[in-house]
Formats: structure tokens, sequence, C-alpha cells
């Protein structure tokens, strides 16, 4: 029996659903998303909402945990810039071992990050941060995913 993620992205999922159906912005949408993201307690330590924008950099536009001065990201720099430039998802289980790791904090153990796309473009990412060494396992991943889908759908 496969084990059932901390994440319940179905549970996130509705309530974007939810506040799409109302008229929500973006920034409420990214916002609600990264809070309840977090709101499922460790490994999800620090919850960042990059978009992509002008030239392929990332803008951290929404956010749920430590603050960071990471506002804005070269694509190919760091493990989000690295997500983009390879257009795939990324899970560092030692941030420490991460060549070229941007840190937001320095008590992340590792890092999560799931490209929001529609279809080929992507559109940002979901950047989750854990003070717990390899803190996020395939079924964590595919949690987050869940979201990240459903987010390209309604921004």
């Amino acid at each position: 029996m496969a084990a059932s993620p901390i994440l319940d992205a179905d549970k996130v999922v509705r309530a974007l659903q939810g506040a799409f159906a109302r008229g929500a912005a973006r920034q409420e949408l990214l916002q609600l998303a990264a809070s309840r993201i977090r709101q499922a307690g460790p490994p999800y330590t620090g919850v960042y909402m990059y978009m992509v924008h002008v030239g392929e950099d990332l803008v951290l536009e929404a956010f749920d945990g430590r603050p960071t001065d990471l506002a804005r990201i070269r694509s190919g720099d760091g493990v989000c810039g690295q997500a983009v430039a390879s257009a795939s998802d990324l899970n560092i289980p030692d941030v420490a071992a991460a060549e070229g790791y941007l840190a937001c904090s320095i008590e992340t153990q590792a890092e999560l990050v799931v490209l929001i796309r529609r279809h080929d473009l992507i559109l940002g990412e979901i950047d989750i941060d854990s003070d717990v060494r390899a803190g996020f396992d395939a079924v964590e991943q595919a949690a987050v995913k869940t979201v990240a889908d459903a987010l390209a759908t309604f921004l």
C-alpha cells in the first residue's frame, strides 16, 4: 500500500477552485497556495511562489514561511533557476551538496522545486524549503505537482 502524502493536495486545490470561482486575482491565488501548502507542517518549512517574468527571470510573488532576500532569480541560477533552465522539477535532498545553491535560509536542508506549467509553457514554480534533510519523497512531490497543475489552469 502506497504511503499517503503529508500534503493534502485535493484540499488545497478545492480552496484554489473556490477562490478562483469568486474572482480571486493571481497574487491571492499564489498566496493561498503557499499558505495552504505550508500549513501541512513539516517538512514544509517555507513555500515560495516564483513566477517567470520577461527575460525568463523568476520573481517572488508570494510566500509563506521565512522571509527571503531572493526576490529575483535569473534562469539557470541556483536550484530554482536550474529547474526553469532544464524545464524539470528538482528534488534536492541535501542542499549543501547542490552545486550553485542559493539559500533562502541557513536552516534549509532540502529543497523541492515543482514547475507551474501549461503544456510546454513554464509560468513559474513552487519552491519549497525543508529543515529536514531528504524531506521530500516521490509521494510529496506528486502532491505538490497536483497543486502546481491546478494553479496552471487558474493563472
